[in-house]
């Protein structure tokens, strides 16, 4: 019997390498969001 196939193509664990790191990257671009909106604040409280 064939493999099932998902939607996008890729197999279990090509799915879980890219969730790894779509995770990491996720966290690392919100951490900079968080940082620049501190920064902001400190520079101008109620802009």
């Amino acid at each position: 019997m064939a493999e099932a196939q998902s939607l996008s193509g890729l197999t279990e664990q090509q799915a879980k390498e890219f969730h790894e790191q779509f995770k990491t990257s996720y966290t690392a671009f919100v951490a900079a969001c968080v940082v620049a909106h501190l920064l902001v604040v400190a520079w101008k409280p109620w802009f």
